[in-house]
């Protein structure tokens, strides 16, 4: 009966968070380059500010009906950084109930959230790992409150990055908010497709006028900012709820204060 195995791949690369090389390689030079490179046209600052080895937890904004935000990112770095390393990103559980999404998932790096997972990738392998705080609320977020960063919880984020003894690495995405824009959002219609939230947007289901999964074209700029290294506050900084939330404050506001100097800044949303 062995015989009858399929034998291992010798050029097979999965990692033990189910990443494929071969998947993400595929996805990577097709979709999100067309995107990065033609649809959103990404323009990116401070890219040296993203560690080139150790653990470091990278902390976004977050907006769109249906996010392109982390794509771009990941993208950024591995096409920017003069020493190009994965980005693991961290998403929601409740995607585990669509089929062959909840599949694709892991394939292109993206693991659960939960502070085990992230105290792992951080502490034990010295990974990239990209946090959204702002969670469902970004994403919910109607267009009349475009670039208001909301609440970033209770500073969870930052206790991990302390505990993994990793920087914090703040960053800024322009363009998203108005790539799918959310005017309105029904709960009737939420109700009947047993969708998270069922957002009223021109690109929705994301066969709209745009085309290419209906993202509009609007220009991403992408900032990381200066990394703040955790190792420098104290000994055991994570029991310190105080100087957690502190410093989650401080993340929020340098992410805030950095997106209202870029929109200021912008001429078009088309084209920058």
């Amino acid at each position: 009966m062995r015989s009858l195995l399929p034998a291992i791949e010798a050029d097979r690369q999965i990692d033990d968070w189910g990443r494929s090389e071969r998947v993400e390689g595929v996805f990577d030079a097709t979709l999100v380059e067309f995107f990065y490179r033609y649809w959103f046209r990404c323009d990116v600052e401070g890219i040296e500010n993203v560690p080139s080895d150790g653990g470091a937890l990278l902390v976004s904004n977050h907006a769109g009906a249906l996010p392109p935000d982390a794509a771009m990112i990941g993208k950024a770095i591995r096409d920017e950084h003069p020493d190009p390393r994965p980005l693991y990103m961290t998403v929601e559980h409740f995607f585990k109930g669509y089929p062959g999404f909840s599949a694709l998932l892991p394939k292109i790096g993206c693991v659960p959230a939960h502070p085990a997972n992230v105290h792992r990738l951080l502490y034990d392998e010295g990974q990239l790992v990209l946090v959204f705080p702002e969670g469902r609320k970004g994403t919910e977020k109607l267009v009349k409150d475009r670039y208001k960063v909301q609440r970033f919880g209770r500073g969870g984020f930052v206790e991990a990055a302390m505990r993994a003894e990793a920087k914090l690495v703040p960053v800024c995405v322009v363009g998203a908010e108005e790539a799918a824009p959310v005017f309105a959002r029904s709960r009737l219609l939420q109700k009947a497709t047993g969708l998270i939230y069922f957002p009223l947007t021109p690109t929705f289901p994301w066969l709209g006028p745009a085309g290419m999964l209906g993202y509009l074209p609007a220009k991403f700029k992408i900032r990381f900012l200066e990394p703040i290294d955790t190792t420098k506050m104290g000994s055991e900084p994570a029991e310190d709820k105080a100087l957690v939330q502190s410093v989650a404050q401080e993340v929020r506001a340098r992410i805030q204060e950095n997106l209202h100097e870029m929109v200021s800044r912008r001429k078009s949303v088309w084209l920058g």
